[in-house]
């Protein structure tokens, strides 16, 4: 049996705002938008060549057995491009204050890039819910 990761829940304050975040400044493709019961309103996108998506939230309660998470309080969600440099310049260029491109060091974070697997830029959301876009080797986006 496959476990697959489909969809990441981030909680927000304002649908309209996060969408226009994820959609226009981040370029993730909007796949759903629809109010699934009165006054619950779900909106999907999905990064460019993902399989897993995100689901912005709001006032919707958290599934049995689960605990309900404030906007915000997302962090660490990693997204890997295969050029770091150009997924920095893209985000950049479309309005999202991102990080220098930085890497793990002798001493902790250190500007620049690193070795395999080791170069990252940061962003939050207009809620402060925190991303990581982190450099895959290129062969590995062939799988």
């Amino acid at each position: 049996m496959n476990w697959t990761l489909e969809i990441v829940v981030v909680r927000v304050t304002d649908l309209d705002r996060a969408k226009a975040f994820y959609a226009e400044r981040v370029g993730f493709t909007v796949d759903v938008d629809t109010e699934v019961a009165p006054g619950l309103r779900v909106i999907q996108l999905t990064p460019p060549g993902s399989r897993c998506s995100v689901a912005l939230q709001q006032g919707l309660p958290a599934a049995p057995g689960t605990r309900e998470m404030a906007p915000g309080t997302l962090h660490g969600v990693q997204l890997c491009v295969t050029d770091i440099e150009a997924a920095r310049a893209e985000l950049v260029g479309r309005g999202v204050d991102a990080s220098p491109v930085r890497h793990v060091g002798n001493t902790g974070w250190e500007d620049g890039q690193g070795g395999t697997w080791n170069s990252f830029v940061t962003f939050t959301d207009p809620d402060g819910n925190g991303w990581v876009v982190q450099e895959a080797p290129s062969e590995l986006s062939e799988r």
